[in-house]
């Protein structure tokens, strides 16, 4: 059995999956011991020539058949290793100490899964910046459920994911659900802010809504009791831009940002009040602290 199966799932990812695959094959760990498994759901780009040319195990997913959890699973059964990695497509190693980071929490037994950093790139958008440094900062201490993690730079034991699998019929937040599932039993999820990974989005406003849709409907299993009226969306709006704003002026970009800024925060709640106004009333204290931009 390997130690370490790293697990991809692509979909039209050749901008950045050359630069991935170069990212982990220079990592400071014994190669030998590594494999990567492609999960991909139909990329008619050269994604699958990258993947082939890297040496990854490449496995097919109808797009019709596709949801997270069930990329995520196939990916795990084909999967050797003890510990199971998760990256997106669209993320590259900052240096070649993130898996090593990543994986060392899960020495410890009681440690189910390890998750790392992210940070945004040259191109990110300001907003995006502030959330990733909101839910991924750089130091331990984060203000978050204990069940939060993200897939997107993951490291998970494989038995644990033995025993509960990804939830298949999720829009998004499949990582938090097995996450709660796993913490429920007295297991132990820990961020790891050395283990970091630089996180591309390239999205048109449509797609920022949705992403934060799909989300937002995802949450209502995991965290029922959290659920956003239109007032409080418009609220978080203008708390974001404020914030945000407030930051582009102290880095003397505001007037190239201030339009970036207001769409993006937007979509990103317009999409969220999408995808919880249906269902019931929440704790505020719980919805503050996973929504509010401080």
């Amino acid at each position: 059995m390997n130690d370490c199966s790293i697990v991809i799932r692509t979909l039209n990812e050749a901008r950045y999956l050359r630069q991935l695959l170069e990212g982990i094959r220079s990592q400071e760990f014994l190669q030998s011991e590594i494999e990567i498994i492609v999960v991909d759901s139909g990329s008619t780009d050269d994604t699958l020539a990258i993947a082939e040319k890297g040496g990854c195990r490449i496995l097919h997913l109808k797009r019709s058949e596709f949801s997270f959890g069930r990329s995520l699973n196939i990916g795990c059964d084909a999967a050797r290793g003890r510990f199971l990695v998760f990256v997106s497509g669209h993320c590259v190693p900052v240096d070649n100490q993130w898996l090593k980071n990543l994986l060392l929490p899960l020495a410890d037994a009681s440690t189910a899964i390890a998750f790392g950093r992210q940070v945004g790139g040259d191109e990110t958008r300001f907003s995006e910046h502030a959330l990733f440094a909101k839910y991924f900062p750089e130091h331990a201490e984060h203000n978050q459920p204990p069940f939060f993690c993200n897939n997107a730079n993951l490291a998970l034991r494989y038995e644990c994911w033995r025993e509960h699998r990804f939830d298949e019929s999720l829009t998004g937040l499949e990582d938090m659900y097995l996450a709660k599932q796993l913490w429920q039993q007295k297991k132990t999820i820990v961020y790891v802010p050395d283990a970091s990974v630089y996180h591309y989005h390239h999205e048109s406003w449509g797609q920022v809504r949705r992403r934060y849709e799909r989300e937002a409907l995802a949450l209502r299993e995991i965290m029922p009791e959290v659920h956003v009226q239109w007032y409080d969306a418009v609220r978080y709006f203008f708390a974001g831009v404020l914030s945000d704003l407030s930051d582009a002026l102290q880095q003397r970009v505001f007037l190239s940002r201030m339009f970036q800024i207001i769409a993006f925060r937007f979509f990103q709640f317009y999409g969220a009040w999408r995808g919880h106004h249906l269902h019931r009333n929440l704790s505020r204290q719980r919805k503050e602290r996973y929504f509010y931009p401080r």
